[in-house]
């Protein structure tokens, strides 16, 4: 076994960022083997050669003893016989030394899949630990930049001839791996052509990426290696798109090194002309500007988070005899639940309240007794409305409707839900299971928003609240203030956080009382906001409410899981079969034919 070293490891991945390919250690590795299986055949050979910026820090070779004779057509093709390997080390002794030797580097082969396929295999079964290196392959480089005319394939003596390489192929490991060195340089030496001069572009170089797109990395040359918010600048200087990262350079340089699927993202990469970074002192403070950054600018290739203050609210109108209305603004002391991604979704919660609570329908605004003239509805004949329009009666009953509606909407009562589950099970037992669906829709439409209103209402009226969560050895400390993101700082390992709460307090943004529902930031700032406070290991210093002590969730946060109970409802019906001829709706709803059930699915409780 030959084995020279330079004492100068260099612990790298292809995430790493900003590292220039001339600093990068590779490690080319070329096996030789009894044939092309890595479960069937063994390894009778392994060479590479350790190389950095141009330069051989050393070199490793050997045979090894694969322990079977080596086929003939093997020895045609290597040269290697069965004699030679005899007092070759075997393969438990060769990994262990190779895997030192190439401890921290860039693996690279020619064809690296049938390479590394061996390497690991044999890892596996010699129970050691696979060092999951970057792998770079110089056939996938090759088919980026070397043309037919230039080579008739991509085989490593085709393009040892092109590149005109020191060392010719012969199919022995070290001479191999030699020759591959020289293949490496020469694809390298073009693809700087093609912006691909950093080890975090040679993670993408074989990517189909334009040449012209990826040439443009360079826009992000000037961006931080910390967490932040990009802007991509259009021609006239108008925000493109907005994103946030934890490392702004990186993730920016992907947007011109990868392939991009999204075809409207690709487009806006190719029509902007610079990028702009906002270093943030935390991920946390990072994801808020980006959302504030969207709603601002309302960016044209930004689908998520545009517009918040347009979303739809579903609220009881004020007036004798309230109904629920869709609407974009509502004053702080409004009954309403919201705020829902679309009108459609508010729709569905709007007719989920009404098929649990019989509040009126119809849109006109009613006196508080009914006039003398006053026509009922068609929705008042079908026994959909308490009809307080032309009823004295009813009218004078509807303030409990009303006030049944209002405890619905705020969480106070579970009626919607309870009514929606019962007749998602009835509609279910009668195998009406599109009905069954679209009421589990209409009710989990309203829930979800219910549910994130509760889980979010606490904090959206808490005048301050100051929490730490452990962050490098320190400590993150955020401000919130009536759901908002009011301020952030670190405090370094080793130092009292305490001065440094007391002095975000005091410099902190100044939140006012909101004029409107839904606290002082977009729902999604607060939503953020409650998730980071909810992690594990998050502690709370201060909370100031003008109600409740501490921060709490109320257990009416969390709705039932409709959308199981219908699956399993079918499940149970399909496993029944069909329904014996003869048995009515009313039933097959009451269970009457429960027999074969008990068969199929056992007996109940």
């Amino acid at each position: 076994m030959r084995q020279h070293l330079n004492p100068r490891p260099v612990q790298l991945a292809l995430d790493e960022i900003g590292v220039p390919l001339h600093e990068v250690t590779f490690v080319v590795v070329d096996l030789e083997t009894t044939g092309g299986s890595p479960t069937k055949s063994e390894i009778t050979e392994i060479g590479a050669v350790k190389v950095r910026g141009g330069e051989v820090l050393g070199e490793f070779g050997t045979l090894v003893n694969p322990g079977v004779p080596i086929p003939p057509t093997i020895t045609v093709l290597t040269g290697i016989t069965t004699a030679m390997v005899l007092e070759a080390p075997p393969i438990e002794q060769v990994l262990p030394a190779f895997l030192e030797f190439a401890q921290g580097a860039v693996l690279v082969a020619h064809n690296a899949g049938f390479d590394v396929g061996f390497l690991k295999a044999n890892t596996a079964r010699m129970d050691l630990t696979w060092p999951s290196p970057a792998v770079v392959d110089t056939v996938r480089l090759a088919r980026r930049v070397v043309t037919r005319d230039e080579a008739p394939n991509h085989k490593l003596a085709s393009l040892a001839r092109v590149f005109g390489a020191a060392t010719t192929p012969n199919h022995r490991a070290l001479q191999d791996a030699r020759a591959t060195v020289d293949v490496m340089h020469g694809l390298l030496s073009r693809m700087a052509s093609l912006g691909v001069t950093h080890l975090e572009d040679l993670a993408t170089a074989s990517d189909p990426v334009p040449p012209a797109r990826r040439r443009r990395s360079s826009l992000a040359d000037h961006l931080p290696r910390s967490p932040g918010v990009y802007q991509f600048i259009g021609p006239a200087n108008e925000i493109l798109y907005v994103g946030t990262a934890s490392d702004l350079r990186r993730r920016v340089r992907q947007y011109f090194t990868a392939s991009e699927k999204r075809r409207r993202i690709g487009e806006m990469v190719d029509l902007a002309t610079s990028v702009r970074g906002v270093a943030c002192a935390t991920r946390l403070e990072a994801q808020v500007r980006e959302l504030r950054l969207i709603a601002e600018h309302d960016p044209p290739y930004n689908r998520r988070s545009r517009r918040p203050d347009r979303l739809p609210w579903v609220r009881l109108t004020d007036e004798p005899h309230p109904r629920l209305s869709i609407v974009r603004e509502v004053p702080p002391d409004a009954v309403a639940v919201g705020p829902f991604a679309s009108h459609a979704a508010a729709q569905l919660a709007v007719e989920a309240v009404q098929q649990a609570i019989p509040v009126r329908q119809c849109t006109r605004r009613l006196p508080i007794r009914p006039r003398a003239d006053a026509a009922s509805c068609m929705l008042a004949e079908i026994g959909r409305c308490s009809a307080p329009c032309v009823d004295e009666r009813a009218a004078a009953e509807y303030g409990d409707i009303a006030a049944t509606a209002a405890e619905a909407l705020t969480g106070r009562n579970r009626d919607v839900m309870a009514a929606a589950a019962e007749e998602i099970g009835r509609l279910a037992s009668l195998e009406r299971f599109e009905e069954a669906a679209g009421r589990r829709d209409r009710a989990e439409s309203f829930g979800r928003v219910l549910s994130r209103g509760l889980r979010l209402q606490s904090l959206q009226h808490a005048r301050e609240v100051v929490a730490a969560r452990p962050l490098a050895g320190g400590w993150e400390l955020v401000l919130i203030r009536h759901g908002r993101f009011a301020g952030t700082a670190v405090s370094p390992r080793g130092t009292d956080p305490m001065p440094l709460v007391t002095s975000l307090a005091h410099t902190g943004e100044a939140v006012p009382v909101p004029a409107r529902c839904g606290g002082a930031a977009s729902t999604e700032e607060t939503e953020l906001l409650a998730a980071w406070l909810g992690a594990a290991g998050t502690r709370l210093i201060a909370f100031e409410h003008p109600e409740a002590p501490g921060w709490s969730v109320p257990i009416t946060a969390a709705p039932p899981d409709l959308h199981t109970s219908v699956t399993l409802r079918r499940q149970e019906r399909e496993a029944l079969g069909p329904r014996p001829r003869g048995v009515s709706d009313d039933a097959a709803a009451a269970g009457t034919y429960a027999v074969r059930a008990s068969q199929v699915l056992g007996p109940t409780g």
